[in-house]
């Protein structure tokens, strides 16, 4: 009986959890986009309310790191599933 419960387990489960990996990148890089998306928007704004002093010199350089860091893992996270959908 434990046979079969393996035998099972080692043909079904690959086919289950391949395309649950391949789905679960695509959400949590459709996610990561949205949040650099939002994330440029704030950035332009900090961009348009630039004056030169140093806090606002900050607060840009944050949002435009954070956009890069967000957009970069978000299709990280794409590539990702892509690979993983093809081997």
């Amino acid at each position: 009986m434990m046979q079969v419960v393996r035998k099972f387990a080692g043909t079904v489960l690959p086919g289950i959890v391949k395309p649950l990996r391949v789905l679960w990148n695509e959400v949590i890089g459709f996610m990561f986009l949205v949040l650099g998306v939002i994330f440029g928007f704030s950035a332009w704004r900090k961009y348009k309310e630039f004056n030169g002093d140093f806090a606002s010199l900050l607060l840009l350089i944050m949002a435009g790191f954070f956009v890069v860091l967000m957009i970069g893992y978000g299709l990280s996270s794409f590539l990702r599933a892509r690979r993983i959908g093809r081997g």
